[in-house]
């Protein structure tokens, strides 16, 4: 794989906070009225994917990880 640049590497960053947002606002039940309970699940599952595997890539220099790994865990105890 090429070299990823620094503004590459942000918008995926950036991509992850979305994530992170979506995740969270599920979780709290600030989310699109018309989405069941399954669809909740499922899309709740879907960003945790989408998380667990940016945090695994290996071209992230001093980007915190922090919120993208709290929404993975909260993502898994509510999708459990």
């Amino acid at each position: 794989m090429d070299e990823l640049t620094a503004e590459q590497i942000a918008q995926h960053y950036t991509a992850m906070g979305h994530s992170v947002d979506l995740i969270n606002a599920i979780i709290a039940g600030d989310h699109d009225e018309t989405m069941d309970a399954d669809e909740r699940a499922d899309c709740v599952s879907r960003n945790v994917e989408h998380l667990e595997i940016m945090v695994a890539k290996d071209f992230w220099t001093t980007e915190d990880m922090t919120a993208a790994n709290a929404a993975i865990s909260a993502g898994n105890s509510y999708t459990a």
